[in-house]
């Protein structure tokens, strides 16, 4: 079996991988889930595993984002959206997603951290990958305003540094 992977433009290549998310999360699952109601950002660019005869079976959306930690300026590179089909899980397609996302950031020479936001039952696999929990308070922004986001955990990367600890302001929508 052959995969490609593919780097593009957040907006663009939604179309493509909309049909995954909505597999992978249909309406009434998404109701079940502790993120459920968040109104997230949309990726400016997205990871994609294309795998033949299946199409698209991976998505990783990446986020560039100036942030605050402890009230000082740092570019994060977040990481959210990452879905793969559930018929073709634990073959590594998320990893070899996840990987060439980091490896944008890395590229890119501006992030100083990654973040990212998982449920219990997912943080293995990216402590796997050498993500950090971050212990400390994250704050977004929302609709009704600005919110702590405490509706999954949060983890870093360490690009530059890894904040282990403090607050951090998101200074816009989750991802």
């Amino acid at each position: 079996m052959s995969i490609e992977i593919d780097v593009l433009n957040g907006d663009a290549s939604w179309p493509m991988a909309e049909p995954l998310f909505n597999a992978v999360w249909p309406p009434e699952v998404v109701a079940t889930l502790p993120w459920a109601g968040i109104v997230s950002a949309h990726a400016d660019l997205r990871v994609l595993v294309q795998a033949e005869p299946e199409g698209v079976v991976c998505h990783v959306g990446i986020y560039r984002r100036e942030v605050t930690w402890n009230g000082r300026k740092f570019k994060a590179g977040g990481i959210g959206g990452v879905a793969t089909r559930a018929d073709l899980r634990r073959k590594g397609y998320a990893s070899i997603a996840l990987n060439a996302a980091v490896q944008v950031l890395k590229d890119e020479g501006a992030t100083d951290f990654g973040l990212l936001f998982c449920e219990p039952h997912n943080a293995p696999f990216y402590m796997g990958r050498g993500w950090k929990p971050f212990d400390g308070e994250i704050w977004c922004e929302q609709p009704a305003g600005r919110v702590r986001f405490e509706a999954i955990a949060p983890y870093v990367y360490h690009i530059k540094r890894a904040p282990p600890t403090g607050v951090i302001d998101l200074c816009g929508l989750p991802w």
